[in-house]
This record gives structure tokens, sequence and C-alpha cells, in this order.
């Protein structure tokens, strides 16, 4: 029977940005051939065989996946063993988010800083 079937992502990371490349490799520790394989997208069956490209992901990517490692015992077929992979997440960024949200902060800074000076002249202006 197969056993302790695992999902190894490259990049290592959970978090990836969109149009980044993803690959899951599902494996098993124990396991007489043939294992089939199928990966699960938040429940739903999306693909088959021990490596998922996704290729550039987008947002929709994002969720959880598991994989479901298969194998028969016997001639006659009957017997059949399934492990399932704990869930891997996956989170997809949209492209540019950090750096919209760093800009924004600059942004206000800067704006702050100007209006700083403005009451600072203004003070000054008005002491003459």
């Amino acid at each position: 029977p197969v056993a302790n079937a695992t999902i190894t992502p490259s990049p290592p990371a959970h978090q990836v940005r969109a149009g980044d490349p993803v690959t899951l490799r599902c494996s098993v520790q124990v396991g007489s051939a043939p294992v089939t394989f199928t990966w699960l997208h938040n429940g739903r069956a999306v693909a088959w065989g021990p490596v998922l490209e996704l290729g550039n992901v987008s947002v929709g990517h994002s969720g959880t996946y598991q994989c479901v490692a298969t194998n028969q015992l016997g001639q006659d077929g009957h017997r059949v063993f399934r492990a399932l992979s704990p869930e891997l997440a996956l989170e997809v960024t949209p492209q540019g988010h950090r750096e919209t949200v760093a800009a924004g902060v600059v942004g206000s800074l800067l704006f702050l800083l100007l209006l700083v000076g403005v009451i600072v002249a203004w003070h000054w202006w008005h002491r003459m």
C-alpha cells in the first residue's frame, strides 16, 4: 500500500507573485508500483501525474493543493490503497502589489513633509 504522500513546491515559498512559475511534485515514502497521482485544488481534481506545472501563476491559482497517491494490490485489482498528502496553501499576490503600497507610503510621507514645511513657513512669515 502507498503511504506518506508529500508535496514539494518549487520555488519553496508558499507566497508567490503573479507571473512566477510554480511546480509541485508529489512523492510517496512507501508504495509499490504502479502508483498514480491525482492533484486536488481546493478539493477538486485538476490534474494527474506526479508533477503539477502551474506555469505563470495568477491570483486564481491561490488556494490549497493536495495530491492523492493510489495503487492496487493483487492480480484482481480490487484492493485499492490511497494516501492523501497534507494540504499545501499557495497564496499568489498580484503583480506589482508591493510596489504600489510602497509608492503610496512614500507619497503620503512626502505630502506630510510638504504640509509641515508650509506650516513652518506660515508661522515664520507671521512672526516677522
